[in-house]
Formats: structure tokens, C-alpha cells, sequence
């Protein structure tokens, strides 16, 4: 089994949890829906969630099988979910709430990052995955120290900048650790920037210059309710440009400022559904104009857990063959913001192939 820990219960938590156990209960064999069906020799009913750390008061103390039907969280419940005998830890706030978000999460203010290296040495796990809210800088920050103390491998799935860390110190501290790190930001299964790159690329690829682009992206979960403030909003729209402007010759677009990415509004009704609308026109043969507009409607944490079932198990293989400090085909293949970027997504699918090849 490969021994999982979460720092933030909310709703992609919910899926990855539900998801698991909705693939042990479908058999053995069963892979539908799944990006990789093995990895390494590892399934997805071989990932078990050993501890949870949260700040709500709605969810400490719980067993992880009710606490992730909880509110502020909103996944449907997809499978019956037995008791799995651990219950959510307390978890330290830092900038992990932001202050229009207090209300909804309940919080409580005197967890302690101590408790949370005891809880994971306590559980033996092997891999933390932070899914804090985007904005928590400080917070996310304090959880890859606490996984470096611990002995554990990490996966940022949000947009800090950790394993891409510019001033290569997470990189270097988790490699001079043994410990595996992945990261940042991590891309939906057939995700916005996922399709948008895919566009970006195909105009490059049929000698098509793009001139102007834009993704707004729109949702009604508390992802979307916590990023109304524009100030935790700066590491995402970094995260979401690069990942789209890496597909062309150079970053021009940016500094034209004929590029905007990220989250556009909160709407309620919408629930964990996330639309999003791309916009690309480019230039192709003697000038003349070429334009697509484009609509995506998916789960939005769903899409989230597609992927980070097969990083847990890429990260468990980095584990089982030593390899550590970041992984950057790994990282390439399944995150927005990877301390190296690919070309296009067929490059990082190489990438990945390459490292699992290793």
C-alpha cells in the first residue's frame, strides 16, 4: 500500500478519497476513467489515506469517510463510504484562511505544525499532498518544512511555488533529504489549461501566430469563493499564464499585454461545476485572421483527482528507486507550474513515459 497523507480536507479531498474507494468497489480490473492504469506495478486501490490535517471545526476529530461530507464542502457522494479508522487531525491556519473566508470554514486557531510532523511519523506515512486553499502561501510553505522533518515525500497541488521553488531552496533541501517532490499546481485531467495549451500548440504547429488570448474561468465551490480576492490570486495567474505562454516561441504576449488567464467570478449555483472560456486569434497565412472560442464544462474536482491518483503513485515509484529533490518528468506531465516546462503536452506524456522507463 502507499501511505498518504492530506493537509486540507475539502472537496478534492473528497473526490480522491470517494474515488479510491469507488475503485475498490468496482473489482479488479477496472480501469474507466483512469489516465494510467498502472504505474509502476501500483493501482489506485493501492493508495490508502492514513492521515488528514484540517483547520474546521465541522471535520476535526471526524473519520475521514464523514468529514469530507461536511460543509463547507459540496461533492456528491458517488460510493457508500465505510469508517476507515482515521480521524482529522488539527492543522495549523497561518495564511490558510483568508479573512472573507472565516465564516464559511469554521476555523480553529491553535493548531500546531508540531502536532502535525507527530501525526505524520505517528501514521507512517510516505507522501503529504497539500490541497490547501490557493493563497496559502505561508501555510504551504510551513507543510513542506513539516514533510521534510517527517521524512516524507510531498506533492504541491496548489499554486505556491515549492518544487519549482525559484530560489532553489525546497529543491535542494528535499534532495539533499532522499525525499521526492512534485509540483506546482497540478492540471486537471482535461482541464482549461490543459485545452488551452492544446489550441496554443496547435496554432504553432501550423505556422499560426497567435496575437491575443484569454481563459476566464468561473465555478461555485469555496476554491472559487476563496479566490475572489485578487491578492491570493497572484501565484495562480502566474502559474496558469506560464503554462499556456511556454507552448509558444517566447513570451511576448506577455509583455503586450495580449494575454489573460485565471479565475473571472464565483457563482453559486454552479457548485463544484467549473466552465471555462477560451479565446485564442492568431494570424496565419499572408496575415489573414484565424479565431476559436471554446467552452469547457467539467467537475471540477473530479478533475483534480484523475490526476493526483497517478502523481501519489509516480511519487511512491520516485520513493522505491531513491530518486529525490524534484521530479521533473513527473512534474511536466501533471502540473501547471513544473520547475521545468514542455513544450506541448505530448512532450511531457514522453517525459513521464521516460521517468516510469527509468
Amino acid at each position: 500500500m502507499i501511505k498518504v497523507a492530506i493537509a486540507g480536507l475539502g472537496n478534492c479531498a473528497s473526490m480522491l478519497i470517494q474515488g479510491i474507494e469507488y475503485y475498490k468497489q468496482k473489482g479488479e480490473g477496472y480501469y474507466e476513467g483512469l489516465i494510467t492504469p498502472l504505474i509502476g506495478g501500483y493501482k489506485v486501490t493501492d493508495i490508502e489515506i492514513v492521515a488528514a490535517f484540517d483547520i474546521s471545526k465541522n471535520k476535526i476529530g471526524k473519520d475521514i469517510s464523514e468529514a469530507i461530507f461536511e460543509k463547507p464542502n459540496i461533492t456528491p457522494k458517488i460510493v457508500e463510504m465505510p469508517k476507515k479508522g482515521v480521524k482529522v487531525s488539527k492543522g495549523p491556519i497561518f495564511d490558510g484562511v483568508a479573512p472573507h473566508m472565516i465564516d464559511v470554514f469554521n476555523p480553529v486557531m491553535d493548531g500546531k505544525i508540531e502536532d502535525v510532523v507527530q501525526e505524520l511519523k505517528n501514521s507512517k506515512a510516505e507522501i503529504l499532498v497539500n490541497m490547501l486553499p490557493v493563497g496559502s502561501e505561508i501555510a504551504s510553505r510551513t507543510y513542506a518544512r513539516a514533510a521534510l522533518e517527517a521524512g516524507v515525500a510531498f506533492i504541491n497541488a496548489i499554486p505556491v511555488f515549492i518544487a519549482s521553488d525559484p530560489t532553489g531552496e525546497f529543491p535542494r533541501l528535499f534532495k539533499e533529504r532522499g525525499l521526492p517532490i512534485a509540483g506546482d499546481d497540478v492540471k486537471g485531467q482535461i482541464g482549461a489549461t490543459i485545452l488551452h495549451r492544446t489550441l496554443t500548440s496547435l496554432f504553432r504547429l501550423r505556422g499560426v501566430k497567435v496575437d491575443e488570448t484569454y481563459q476566464l474561468n468561473v465555478g461555485g465551490n469555496t476554491d472559487f469563493l476563496n479566490m475572489k480576492t485578487e491578492e491570493r490570486l497572484y501565484s495562480k495567474r502566474v502559474s496558469k499564464t506560464k503554462a499556456v505562454t511556454s507552448t509558444l516561441e517566447n513570451d511576448y504576449l506577455e509583455k503586450e499585454g495580449k494575454i489573460r488567464i485565471g479565475p473571472s467570478d464565483y457563482i453559486p449555483f454552479l457548485g463544484n461545476t467549473k466552465v471555462a472560456y477560451i479565446y485564442v486569434k492568431g494570424s496565419g497565412f499572408a496575415g489573414m485572421p484565424i479565431k476559436i472560442e471554446a467552452s469547457l464544462e467539467v467537475d471540477d474536482k473530479s478533475n483534480c483527482a484523475a490526476v493526483l491518483v497517478d502523481v501519489i503513485r509516480g511519487v511512491k515509484v520516485a520513493l522505491d528507486r531513491k530518486i529525490s529533490g524534484p521530479l521533473i518528468e513527473l512534474s511536466a506531465f501533471y502540473f501547471k507550474h513544473p520547475p521545468v516546462q514542455a513544450k506541448d503536452d505530448e512532450e511531457a506524456y514522453r517525459w513521464f513515459k521516460r521517468f516510469l522507463e527509468m
